[in-house]
């Protein structure tokens, strides 16, 4: 039984109950008093009172639904325990012929019920809308279920297609409304003056397992002596300090011990974090020496800020390069680009070319001068990985440069991809 419970504790499964720690936050105020400001909604304007919308069908969005049975079978043998899942169903349209076996009217009043327990009150669904996405060409959803859930052949089965259908219907409805209220905050957004009572300062929660009695007690320690644990990296609770960022600590995610709410950084965000320090202490009286730098982690959905076109993207840091009467404020994005789109159909990657127009804007609306926005993503997968991969193998360094993509490998005297983020025009 306990190599069993190891096994699924190594598989990130928790076998017993977690000891929570609460350790709150210290934000900087006297970064706090230097006149950041950030893209916000403005105060006592909301989505759902301001406009109403129809649903309907929209080519980019994609839901999946998966209803397959699942089993883990475990065996022992030389190696020890090994899991095998077994799964009943694939992915499978549902055919058209089974569309007609759909008790539609029932579909549509349990969406209008849905919507209104979901308090999307802005939305408008009419009873043919339903079926014209499911019927849709290209197909809006993915559907991995047993041949019986989409040719049934009894009133049982009809029962379960029926359910098939509900579901994707509500992730659907979720989605189509989360992307026209995330537009409409990024069409409507100002710039605000950061404080202490903005949604990304969170103090954390951490999740220690309740066997690791020593490890609760050493966390525990710091967080009562208070002071060490807010002005040096730490190794027990996986830390980071860089005195540039608007709070501390700035906790990492690290194995299965220690978790975390909010999410530690994962490997690629702790290593900008660290080269940014690092190119922060070199180039403080030298490249740096007319300008302040601050960093904020920018937290997922409905915390951190977000930007929206086709889907939602929040970068995971902000960056402020502060002069005397302009600031230029940075959203990074480090992760692997492996499995990334084409750079045409990455929203991710082509927020940078938006966001001067989106600037413009908001300072007008601001009535603020002096203010500009860009972005980058960091690229986690090492040039010589990606470069055959990407965009059919034609782009060189500076391609990838012009498209605000740059390498954290490059970290020679001659190409920094922090100095190219700190000064690109």
């Amino acid at each position: 039984m306990s190599q069993f419970r190891e096994y699924l504790e190594k598989e990130g499964v928790e076998t017993q109950t977690a000891v929570e720690l609460r350790l709150p936050i210290r934000a900087n105020d006297e970064f706090l008093g230097k006149g950041l400001i950030v893209p916000r909604v403005p105060d006592g304007r909301g989505f759902a009172d301001e406009t109403d919308f129809l649903l309907d069908v929209d080519v980019n969005i994609q839901v999946r639904v998966d209803m397959s049975l699942k089993a883990q079978i475990l065996e022992s043998g030389s190696d020890g325990l090994t899991a095998t899942e077994v799964k009943a169903g694939r992915e499978r349209p549902i055919p058209l012929k089974s569309l007609e076996l759909v008790d539609w009217e029932k579909a549509y009043l349990d969406l209008l019920e849905y919507k209104e327990d979901k308090d999307m009150r802005n939305l408008v669904i009419r009873p043919d809308t339903p079926r014209m996405i499911l019927s849709s060409v290209p197909r809006l959803y993915r559907l991995v279920a047993d041949d019986a859930v989409v040719n049934p052949g009894s009133f049982a089965d009809t029962a379960l297609l029926n359910n098939a259908v509900l579901t994707v219907l509500r992730k659907y409805i979720d989605k189509f409304y989360r992307n026209q209220q995330e537009r409409w905050d990024t069409e409507h957004m100002v710039y605000k003056t950061l404080d202490r009572d903005d949604a990304n300062f969170q103090n954390y929660t951490v999740r220690i397992a309740r066997s690791e009695s020593q490890l609760i007690s050493t966390i525990q320690k710091l967080i009562d002596e208070g002071d060490s644990l807010y002005k040096r990296d730490l190794h027990d609770l996986p830390a980071i300090h860089f005195d540039r960022h608007l709070y501390q600590p700035l906790l990492i995610e690290r194995g299965g011990k220690v978790r975390s709410e909010p999410p530690g950084l994962k490997e690629s965000e702790r290593r900008f974090v660290e080269d940014l320090r690092e190119y922060c202490r070199k180039e403080k009286d030298k490249g740096l020496a007319e300008a302040e730098i601050f960093l904020l982690r920018n937290l997922s959905r409905g915390k951190g800020i977000g930007f929206f076109k086709n889907r939602g993207f929040y970068p995971d840091f902000i960056l402020w390069i502060k002069k005397a009467k302009s600031q230029r404020i940075v959203f990074v994005e480090p992760h692997g680009l492996l499995h990334a789109e084409s750079y045409q159909h990455d929203d991710k990657a082509k927020l940078h070319e938006s966001l001067p127009g989106l600037a413009a804007a908001m300072c007008k609306r601001t009535e603020l001068e002096g203010v500009a926005l860009d972005s980058f993503i960091v690229s986690a997968t090492p040039f010589d990985d990606l470069r055959t991969r990407y965009e059919s193998g034609g782009w060189d360094r500076e391609k990838f440069k012009e498209a605000h993509i740059v390498f954290q490998e490059e970290r020679s005297e001659h190409y920094d991809y922090i100095e190219i983020i700190m000064f690109s025009l």
